[in-house]
């Protein structure tokens, strides 16, 4: 018998507790909304960040980088261990270390302040991504035992995706419109992440834990008997997704506005939520389709977006830059609800949290790696120039992806 407990037998046990799960479902949403949407509050006013002290376009990528590097310290400490110490554990002191973000990011603006915050931003991120999402597939089952798993793959998208477009774009707008542009967006998020903490405590708990505690070890991507190649295209396609989203939440806004000359803070917000709305929306509007078919015109979509998003970059365009960011973000979202559904589905309840963990750790390496290496280049090329090689690279990779799927056939 594995020392591991199925996280879904406590929810199961409890019949009288359907509505509690119902209801939970919905808060840790919100939560998970929430907890995203924070990380990506800075990304309309690095801007405002570089008119104040002087940063240049490297120094906004590795403040981004200090995020991702926070992001997978706690995907491969801490990322798995919910599966046996339980979901509330992890999630509690997650959102309490984006707490402390937040007063950092309000008391503490110089340039040492702002890295630091970012990395404790991101090691919040990173426990609550794998664990959030294993909470909610398990409230849903307990919730609609025999319903598919259609709205869960829906909520937990959207909540992941959207929660990054909502920052940006609420960001964008109190930057734009109120005064202390540098310090309302963190005291209006400070505030629902409080909330946030008081909604989780009154979640049930999904997970037993086991007699004996397994012995610890860092986190590895694993996915139990399932698939190999399977999880290696889906890993792949959330890493194509991640490197598009952490264009647009690093150097998309100084790109629109320095090369593009429009400098509008709310626009900077808005430029990144149309990309995570994209999708958002293409996730909805493609819930009936076959997931492999999915994840093929997402393939198709994140092909066709960055090269019109290159296309922008070099004439430059506005409109033609848009119109790329919103074509490849609709791409983007369907490889990464393709991917999450995939891993949930074919991982073991034991592990679920384990394999989540290992396929966000994938991900967020492809929210690092691309920001890194644009931001190394223009340090001895332009930006645009630099921003070409990165449409080259995602290209050669879903060409990648493209064989790995024929031969898995």
């Amino acid at each position: 018998m594995s020392l591991l407990i199925d996280s879904r037998r406590a929810a199961h046990e409890a019949p009288r507790g359907s509505a509690r799960h119902g209801l939970g479902f919905w808060l840790i949403a919100a939560v998970f909304l929430t907890a995203l949407a924070f990380s990506t509050v800075p990304a309309p006013l690095y801007p405002l960040y570089q008119r104040q002290d002087g940063f240049s376009a490297f120094t906004v990528t590795i403040v981004f980088a200090v995020y991702a590097v926070g992001v997978i310290t706690a995907l491969v400490l801490a990322g798995h261990i919910s599966d046996w110490t339980g979901r509330k554990r992890i999630l509690l002191p997650a959102l309490a270390i984006e707490i402390v973000a937040a007063v950092l990011f309000l008391t503490w603006t110089a340039l040492p302040g702002l890295i630091l915050a970012r990395f404790l931003t991101g090691v919040g991120v990173g426990l609550i991504t794998a664990t959030a999402t294993a909470y909610l597939l398990e409230l849903h089952s307990a919730h609609r035992p025999h319903a598919g798993r259609g709205r869960f793959e829906i909520i937990s998208s959207a909540a992941n995706l959207g929660g990054l477009g909502v920052g940006t774009l609420v960001s964008g707008a109190l930057a734009q419109f109120v005064t202390a542009p540098l310090r309302t967006p963190y005291v209006v998020f400070l505030i629902l992440l409080a909330l946030g903490v008081v909604a989780v405590a009154t979640v049930p708990e999904t997970v037993i834990a086991p007699a004996v505690r397994p012995h610890y070890r860092p986190q590895r991507p694993r996915i139990g008997a399932g698939d190999r190649v399977a999880y290696l295209v889906a890993a792949a396609g959330a890493f194509a997704a991640f490197a598009v989203y952490g264009l647009f939440t690093s150097l998309a806004p100084g790109f629109v506005a320095g090369a593009l000359h429009h400098p509008s803070r709310l626009l900077a917000g808005v430029v990144a939520f149309l990309v995570f709305g994209a999708g958002v929306t293409s996730q909805a509007v493609t819930g009936a389709l076959d997931p492999r078919r999915r994840f093929g015109l997402g393939l198709i979509a994140q092909a066709t977006g960055v090269l019109v998003l290159a296309a922008g970059m070099q004439l430059p365009s506005l409109g033609l830059f848009l119109a790329g960011g919103i074509i490849a973000g609709a791409g983007s979202g369907l490889l990464f609800k393709t991917a999450v559904g995939t891993v949930a589905a074919a991982a073991q309840p034991a592990v679920r949290g384990e394999a989540l963990a290992g396929l966000f750790l994938i991900g967020y390496a492809g929210l690092i790696l691309p920001v890194l290496g644009i931001g190394i280049a223009t340090q001895f090329v332009t930006v645009t120039t630099a921003m070409l090689g990165f449409t080259v690279l995602l290209l050669v990779l879903i060409a990648g992806i493209v064989v790995l799927r024929r031969r898995n056939r």
